[in-house]
């Protein structure tokens, strides 16, 4: 049976799912930019919840840094080129702020962004500095600074989160830790999952009986600490309900990816966004883009057939190389589905450094396409692409988010500008 072709003539497209592409596609809605989003399946569900804005600085050897605005004025120094750099410190505040507002209205909540980092809880029972936690998880890192007496929830048969673990790799720094064991309500035995368990949370005769489970075995705690496991969509109100329950201040941490907060925001953008006007075409990898002169011409297609988008600007935001933004094979690393130049290490035997915890980091990491002042991306002779097509995200090059901290800051920051940049193309004289 022949499928028809579906049409779509939109003022701008966004190609990624991940962070960077979330962002953008909320800031254009917050313009009133009529927007499609489509791409492959992002990292969103492999995040931790955590908003980092710069945790750790190349010229310090990855130390981690407690003023990330300092940092970025290091950066500006130091690092030129990084994508942080090139942006104004107002512009990142108000990409942050207009960001967790965006996420905020939509139904979860996140700390509105200081001027210091905060020290958040991993799941290792580590610390990470990072600008903005969801709200599920500020009263673990309230309970941190004051070193509260505190018990941290496992659950038997859950697998990469151990209280335990994050007990002894904490307990120097916080003697009041405790941990506990439980098992989790109706869950008798086998492998258990946080994302099942989040589901199951959403019922509150669940949350009843978790909470009878918890009183139990925790008498004298100031806050309880659990895995993140409040509800996938509506985890505000679960907290809330199960904290009247047990009378005393809960926190969530992150487990291993993938981990609930980020499906949380990856569910909570595919509901909304279409509801807000967004044409969203979740989970189907853009198959080509032609730029012509006045238009942008995307082909991709779905279960139900062919799409081909007609879009007078483009948002780059397709991620590194877990979401297909970039590939890597033995003569170099590619940007596939455009041709774009990458920037990266003349051969690939300097792709890595000899000790894999080296301080300078790897210089893979590093790589990624050239933009410029405007997030456009470059050719071989430094030439605008087209002047309609931007960038953003963790594809730019020249950073190493991983070792720098700051996925979420570069993700948001220049989503933001990218947007700001579409705009002024698609109403020159409004800019």
């Amino acid at each position: 049976m022949k499928q028809n072709t579906r049409r779509i003539d939109t003022d701008l497209t966004v190609i990624g799912s991940g962070l960077a592409g979330v962002a953008a596609s909320s800031f254009a809605l917050g313009r009133n930019i009529k927007t499609a989003q489509a791409g492959n399946t992002g990292a969103l569900a492999y995040t931790t919840g955590y908003f980092d804005l710069l945790g750790g600085l190349r010229a310090c050897g990855g130390v981690s840094i407690c003023d990330p605005w300092e940092g970025i004025r290091t950066l500006r120094k130091t690092e030129p080129l990084h994508p942080l750099a090139r942006i104004a410190e107002d512009d990142i505040r108000a990409s942050f702020e207009e960001f967790i507002t965006f996420l905020d209205k939509c139904g979860i909540a996140y700390g509105k962004p200081g001027d210091r980092n905060l020290d958040a809880l991993t799941p290792a029972g580590t610390l990470k500095k990072t600008l903005s936690v969801p709200a599920t998880m500020q009263a673990g890192v309230d309970a941190f600074s004051r070193k509260a007496q505190c018990t941290i929830i496992d659950f038997r048969g859950l697998k990469g989160f151990s209280s335990r673990q994050i007990v002894a790799n904490l307990q120097n720094d916080w003697p009041q830790l405790r941990a506990k064991r439980i098992i989790f309500p109706e869950i008798e035995q086998g492998e258990i999952y946080p994302e099942v368990l989040a589901r199951a949370l959403e019922v509150p005769d669940n949350r009843a009986k978790l909470a009878e489970a918890v009183k139990a075995v925790v008498s004298d705690a100031e806050a309880i600490g659990m895995p993140a496991i409040f509800g996938i969509h509506a985890p505000d109100k679960v907290m809330a309900d199960l904290q009247d329950r047990l009378g005393i201040p809960i926190f969530e941490i992150p487990t291993i990816p993938p981990s609930v907060p980020g499906i949380r925001l990856r569910e909570m953008f595919e509901q909304i966004f279409p509801q807000k006007g967004l044409t969203l075409i979740p989970q189907q990898k853009v198959l080509s883009v032609d730029l012509q002169e006045k238009i942008i011409k995307l082909d991709l297609k779905d279960n139900y057939g062919p799409i081909h988008i007609n879009s007078r600007t483009v948002i780059l935001a397709t991620g590194r190389f877990i979401s297909g933004g970039l590939e890597a094979h033995m003569e170099g690393i590619t940007e596939p589905l455009l041709g774009l130049p990458v920037t990266q290490p003349a051969s690939r035997n300097l792709w890595y450094e000899k000790h894999y915890m080296n301080k300078e980091g790897h210089e893979i990491h590093r790589t990624g396409i050239e933009v410029d002042e405007q997030f456009r991306p470059l050719d071989r002779e430094g030439k605008v692409v087209h002047h309609g097509l931007f960038g953003a995200g963790i594809l730019l090059a020249h950073q190493d988010w991983i070792r720098g901290r700051c996925g979420a800051g570069i993700a948001v920051a220049t989503a933001y500008k990218a947007v700001q940049a579409a705009l002024s193309f698609l109403q020159p004289t409004a800019a």
